[in-house]
């Protein structure tokens, strides 16, 4: 007995980018560690035809002060991970989700007076 693959509701529907789970393992888990900070409030996620977009809010009827962004078409170019600010400024971008993710994790480490 063989098996065929799913058939699409419909055959000409473009195909979505979505994040995997270890990748939201690791968008999560910095999430939740800037929750417990008071940095971050709220997040929000959109799954697009080229894009999926991992959005973080300081407040949540405000702009999101962080995208992640992942755009495959980019992993031989420029990395399909990357970091943008509130400013549309691209912060950090690469092929390793937890090295970009390391520019935000910086906010965490304050220093004591």
């Amino acid at each position: 007995m063989t098996t065929s693959p799913p058939i699409p509701l419909h055959p000409n529907a473009p195909e979505q980018v979505a994040f995997h789970r270890t990748e939201l393992s690791l968008m999560l888990g910095l999430y939740g560690r800037m929750v417990s900070a008071g940095e971050w409030r709220d997040y929000g996620m959109s799954f697009l035809r080229e894009v999926a977009i991992f959005s973080v809010f300081r407040r949540t009827a405000e702009n999101p002060m962080y995208r992640i962004e992942k755009r495959p078409k980019l992993r031989l170019k420029q990395g399909q991970y990357a970091v943008i600010g509130m400013d549309g400024q691209v912060l950090k971008r690469g092929n390793d989700l937890a090295q970009v993710l390391r520019i935000l994790e910086r906010k965490l480490i304050r220093s004591i007076d």
